[in-house]
């Protein structure tokens, strides 16, 4: 097990490198998903890259719910880049070492990516609820200042709870063992790992799940409470399939995010093998990412309209006198 000695009058060593034992132990298996997993990222950069571009290019498109997914789109591919190559490198290796410092980037990354599209959510599901509950001051209160500061707020939130998650967690004793039961780090491995008591660092992580997520899952849920009540107000039937069009990309994001993030860390160790955790830990970091661009592209007609209009000015490009 690789390690260094300790300074001190206690005849220890300090965990420099774990262990990560990777999505599958079969070797041909990893060599068969390793086109699989890479195709999954470069469709998940290449989709999510062309909505941004489309969002910033399109002026039909500068409108708040597009300026916060297109924050959606950079938050996914900075969670999916925090995972995915190291998954893909560790396909094509037999021991798959990954450094301690390593280690703590890559929690601190995805844990702060992870937080943030937490509230991230729950800031669309506000915004949802302002276009139809208010559709006429929807322009007043969703102000560009505000709409900023929102996403401050967001990415803030995200980046402070992931530092004290991951400062707290890396500063235990690690004395050995050092494998990680999984495909990339993640604080519900790693505290196991510790020689030293987990307590203040499960403590806070506690609290950041309460804070954040459920915090963030309250919001969301209040605003669609509010959001079915002013559609029960809309007379026309016609409205109400508007009103519903316009929450649907949302709320199937909302589901899924939520539902698989859910069902890896609020359940007893005995109830789910470390296999199932591993492919729910799939859905979540590697394929919602990739599928989030297209929830929101394929049923959305100004999101089609903006690409034709691009795809039109590519093919007729205006001339120069």
């Amino acid at each position: 097990m690789p390690s260094r000695s300790v300074s001190g009058d206690e005849n220890h060593t300090s965990v420099d490198t774990f262990v990560l034992l990777g999505l599958l132990d079969q070797t041909e298996l990893q060599l068969i998903l390793f086109p699989v997993f890479l195709g999954t990222y470069l469709m998940t950069l290449i989709w999510n890259l062309a909505l941004i571009i489309l969002i910033r290019m399109d002026s039909h498109l500068q409108t708040p719910m597009y300026f916060f997914l297109s924050f959606l789109s950079l938050i996914d591919i900075c969670y999916s880049s925090s995972i995915s190559p190291r998954m893909l490198s560790d396909f094509l290796k037999v021991e798959k070492t990954i450094s301690f410092i390593a280690c703590a980037t890559q929690y601190f990354v995805l844990a702060w990516m992870g937080m943030s599209e937490c509230c991230l959510l729950a800031a669309m599901a506000y915004d949802r609820y302002v276009a139809i509950g208010s559709p006429l001051q929807y322009s007043a209160i969703m102000a560009p200042s505000l709409c900023w500061r929102m996403v401050a707020g967001v990415c803030g939130s995200g980046f402070l709870s992931s530092l004290v998650q991951t400062v707290t967690c890396f500063n235990l004793y690690y004395c050995g063992p050092n494998v990680i039961h999984h495909f990339f780090c993640d604080m519900p491995q790693i505290l196991p790992l510790s020689c030293s008591d987990p307590f203040i660092s499960q403590l806070v992580l506690f609290l950041a799940a309460v804070f954040v997520g459920f915090g963030s899952f309250l919001v969301i849920l209040l605003s669609y409470v509010f959001i079915a009540v002013s559609i029960l107000k809309i007379a026309s039937l016609k409205g109400c399939i508007k009103a519903f069009k316009t929450c649907g990309s949302h709320l199937a994001t909302v589901t899924l995010f939520y539902g698989t993030v859910l069902s890896v860390y609020l359940h007893h160790s005995s109830q789910h093998s470390t296999k199932q955790d591993k492919v729910l830990s799939v859905v979540y970091a590697i394929l919602i990412p990739m599928l989030n661009p297209l929830i929101y592209s394929l049923r959305n007609t100004e999101i089609k309209g903006a690409l034709k209009r691009m795809m039109k000015k590519a093919a007729h490009p205006p001339q120069k006198e």
